[in-house]
């Protein structure tokens, strides 16, 4: 039987709300009304821990089934590292530039296999995940360690590998963000970022990637909200909204036969407002299936409205509508024919903390050791100060404000004398004074950084710390340029990541319990080449 406009609209929408132990009245009415394809969850909105996800996707499932719905589809952003939509009580998988340092598409893909076990545990059958963005600019602000790398070949062997992994255990995956957001020096949910290179360009860096995930038979694609000068012209349009991306090149040229989904439509590189229900028609109308819309009602039905207005006065073609569809249906069926019989014990099991601790042990780089002070041999006297900068969330696309990173405990497991310093993530010069003052009496300094290759207030302390005088350790948690912020620094390691395994990983590697196995998989312009590592 054909599907009604009604019921093929509602079915292109994606919606959110917020609550977490119960469906608010919005959700329940929109569930009803709306009809749409699924829910995406997000930390902030809706999630505490694994039981209580379950028990909500068991609700929203169930609200579908009384309004006569197909099963919903689910979705998280469960990228691993800085982007984790269920933190606690999950596996804590260092995330993808950990993975690129491991070089191994084997750990990619088994990590890929943790993450839709968990998930598919939770109820939930879709996973914004892996990114498949080319990490070239280290002014990136939103993708960065989300990215593998910047060698496009590894991004795509490694992202193949992880959505291969992760639809192995019925979980839908998705590769993002088409055509691809690793060379960019500005954030999409904040204004509308450019990639200004020629088509030759795009087609060496940053669509093999997309193809490897493609010819792996990815569910999903989600667009980008950047411009394309080089496809659209000189006025060009976000991806989101572009024919000539998403119908020319994705469809056509690149064969992608799923489904297309938008990023969130509520980013700022998308004109918000009254203007949110027009954008959402030319994004349809380029050949979007699915919406990834607001938890603001009113914008779910301003969008839904403008959709069904375009839909009857033929803006949005009959054909078009019949076949976005098809293919949402399609997910659908093959979600549902996903017996995966998990139950919660799975999520964080002893299996899946082992790939990542595995993960975690291969990824940690030593970029120099020019005063060879590794591995560290410290007599049972010597005092280490760890000075760690309070973890906050850089961009919109982050969850590492959950997170307390446990280098000093970690440490305390090879040498019970430590001692913490935390600092603000941005520390001002009386608090470097004061730090700087109060780690004077230590035999060692360990200083951990988040980005400080960005923030003045992180590299000002380091620079500080070198120069009194003291053995330092620099840590880069996040990205390896930290070190462009200060070269001096005559030891410097790299983990990626911090998350417990990753701080428990660099531990036993600054002992000597293990070897530093992993290699850069970004440049530090003018220091280190790609692939570098520093070999005791």
């Amino acid at each position: 039987m054909e599907n009604s406009i009604e019921e093929m609209i509602g079915q292109r929408l994606m919606l959110a709300f917020r609550g977490k132990d119960e469906l608010s009245p919005e959700i329940r009415d929109a569930i009803k009304k709306i009809k749409p394809a699924g829910i995406t969850l997000f930390r902030s909105f809706n999630v505490d821990n694994p039981q209580q996800v379950k028990h909500l996707t068991t609700l929203l499932q169930d609200a579908a089934r009384e309004a006569g719905l197909p099963p919903l589809l689910i979705a998280v952003d469960q990228e691993g590292g800085q982007l984790m939509a269920v933190g606690n009580g999950t596996t804590q998988l260092p995330g993808n530039m950990a993975l690129g340092a491991t070089g191994s598409a084997d750990l990619s893909r088994r990590a890929g296999e943790v993450l839709g076990r968990e998930l598919a545990a939770m109820g939930v059958n879709v996973n914004y995940a892996p990114s498949c963005d080319v990490n070239l600019n280290p002014k990136n602000p939103v993708i960065g360690t989300r990215s593998f790398g910047e060698d496009s070949a590894m991004v795509a062997e490694m992202a193949s590998a992880m959505l291969d992994g992760i639809q192995s255990v019925g979980v839908a995956a998705c590769a993002k963000h088409f055509p691809g957001h690793g060379d960019t020096s500005s954030d999409s949910h904040l204004g509308l970022p450019v990639v200004p290179h020629s088509l030759d360009r795009l087609r060496k860096v940053e669509f093999p990637p997309f193809e490897s995930a493609i010819r792996a038979g990815t569910k999903m694609v989600m667009t980008a909200h950047l411009a394309l000068p080089a496809i659209d012209g000189s006025d060009a349009p976000p991806a989101t909204l572009s024919p000539a991306i998403l119908k020319n090149l994705l469809r056509d040229q690149l064969k992608f036969q799923g489904v297309v989904i938008t990023d969130a439509m509520d980013m700022h590189a998308i004109t918000q407002g009254e203007a949110l229900g027009a954008n959402a028609v030319r994004a349809a109308k380029a050949g979007a299936d699915l919406l990834l819309i607001t938890t603001d009602p009113k914008d779910q039905q301003l969008v839904h409205e403008s959709l069904m207005r375009a839909a009857k006065d033929g803006t949005l073609s009959r054909e078009d509508l019949a076949t976005s569809a098809e293919r949402i249906a399609s997910l659908k069926e093959w979600v549902i024919n996903q017996k995966t019989g998990l139950n919660l014990d799975v999520v964080g099991c002893a299996d899946h903390c082992k790939v990542a601790d595995e993960i975690a042990a291969r990824s940690v780089t030593l970029v120099r050791d020019q005063a060879r002070m590794l591995p560290l041999r410290l007599g049972s006297g010597k005092r280490i100060a760890v000075i760690v900068p309070k973890p906050i969330d850089l961009t919109p696309a982050d969850t590492s404000s959950y997170i307390i990173p446990n280098l000093a405990s970690a440490l305390r497991a090879f040498h019970l004398n430590v001692d913490e310093f935390i600092v603000s993530h941005s520390p001002s010069e009386n608090e470097i004074v004061s730090v700087v003052e109060r780690t004077r009496s230590y035999d060692l300094i360990v200083a951990a950084t988040l980005n400080a290759f960005n923030n003045s207030g992180q590299s000002a302390l380091v620079r500080k710390v070198l120069g009194s005088g003291k053995p330092v350790i620099v840590v880069a948690m996040r990205l390896p340029y930290d070190l462009m912020a200060f070269p001096e620094a005559v030891t410097f390691v790299c983990t990626y990541s911090i998350l417990e395994p990753s701080m428990n990983a660099l531990a036993s590697a600054l002992f000597g319990q293990q070897k530093f196995y992993g290699r850069l998989p970004v440049a530090i312009p003018g220091l280190c080449p790609v692939g570098y590592h520093l070999d005791l």
